[in-house]
């Protein structure tokens, strides 16, 4: 007879935000349900394409044929899903704001501080030629051990399907959309791309034990070439 503690826990997909200078956990927010399904695009950094070099040349892909198998740096990855939060089936405690919290987690992630902002308006109030952008911490994305990666959010949409007595939401779908940040993204030396290398190497490991197909497979042989 199975009994329930002999059977393994799903492993949650999450969010980690990440002190970028310490490279200390600053909030880990694990999502209530895993997406069922994932989007995900690649987009290569050809060297020889030259698409908006103008209406007078050959359109996307056109460029110099010497640069046709050359890649100026990693491919430009993305990734799209939905999550879900459902106060029902995730609190074990009395909610009385009910997913308020989780919801404004995720929604601080593409929002700076008010202490940054305040910050920020007192070096303009004292004259500062040149205020920075402020800097958010670095975020990574994890589905599984094999995948973790540093991320920039894109896209953030909430529906808030049902609400408490109080107007709490308690169910709401989510769209995120997210960026993975390459080393032609950060600067050398960053801790996000240092993360993003062992993520690529990952990749690596997990091509190398794909099984090679045969040139038979394809109806070719083999002479002195195809």
């Amino acid at each position: 007879m199975t009994r329930y503690r002999d059977i393994p826990h799903p492993i949650r997909s999450g969010i980690i935000l990440l002190d970028p200078d310490r490279g200390t956990p600053q909030r880990i927010i694990v999502l209530q349900f895993n997406p069922d399904t994932l989007e995900r695009s690649l987009s290569p950094q050809s060297a020889g394409d030259s698409s908006d070099s103008g209406s007078g040349g050959g359109g996307a892909g056109s460029g110099d044929r010497n640069e046709a198998l050359r890649l100026k740096g990693p491919a430009e990855e993305s990734w799209k899903f939905t999550a879900e939060l459902d106060a029902a089936d995730q609190f074990e405690v009395p909610a009385p704001d009910g997913i308020h919290p989780q919801l404004a987690a995720l929604e601080m992630l593409v929002h700076p501080t008010t202490a940054q902002l305040r910050e920020a308006a007192r070096l303009t109030r004292n004259g500062s030629i040149e205020i920075s952008p402020i800097e958010m911490p670095l975020t990574l994305f994890t589905w599984g051990g094999k995948r973790v990666m540093p991320v920039r959010l894109t896209e953030l949409s909430i529906n808030e399907s049902a609400f408490d007595v109080h107007l709490n939401p308690i169910r709401a779908a989510l769209g995120i959309g997210m960026k993975v940040l390459s080393v032609s993204d950060l600067p050398a030396g960053h801790r996000g791309a240092d993360l993003y290398m062992a993520h690529l190497a990952q990749k690596e490991r997990l091509a190398a034990a794909a099984r090679g197909g045969r040139l038979a497979e394809l109806g070719l042989g083999f002479g002195r070439g195809l």
